[in-house]
């Protein structure tokens, strides 16, 4: 599937193919809460990075969040003129790009369900919905990735 995005401002825009779109992680760490304003909402889909385009690379800036004084290799990309984070790319996987729901402007597939991972760091004013069979909870991060997620559901797109 294409996805397109952007930021908020326009100076920034991208496509790029993902087998995998279905916004299902639901995060609630404090790097996704304070990087994206976000509390519990979907964040990263998996896609090709070798089918990355992006226009206004100019206005792009990096942030590699710190955690117990040591530097994540992950590498959060935002425009440095509206502050929206866009997508974030770690060298472990050189193949993946991860760009966030909120920059995606094309229409997602609505997920079947909902994994809520880092409920260890919640804030308390951040509702989360009951555990389920539709929303499933992990106070850390689960063992599953992005691709066997959509596996497990036979929804990885070709």
């Amino acid at each position: 599937m294409l996805l397109e995005g952007s930021c908020h401002c326009g100076s920034v825009t991208f496509r790029v193919e993902s087998q995998t779109p279905y916004p299902f992680n639901y995060c609630y760490c404090s790097i996704c809460r304070k990087t994206t304003g976000g509390g519990g909402y979907a964040i990263n889909i998996m896609a090709l990075s070798d089918s990355f385009q992006v226009v206004g690379e100019e206005n792009i800036a990096t942030y590699q969040a710190i955690k117990n004084g040591e530097e994540s290799p992950c590498q959060r990309r935002f425009c440095q003129k509206c502050g929206s984070h866009l997508w974030l790319f770690d060298p472990r996987w050189p193949d993946w790009i991860y760009p966030l729901a909120s920059a995606i402007d094309t229409d997602l597939p609505e997920t079947p369900d909902r994994v809520h991972l880092m409920l260890g760091s919640r804030s308390s004013w951040i509702p989360v919905p009951p555990e389920s069979e539709k929303d499933v909870h992990f106070p850390e991060y689960p063992d599953g990735s992005i691709e066997k997620w959509h596996q497990d559901r036979g929804l990885v797109q070709n």
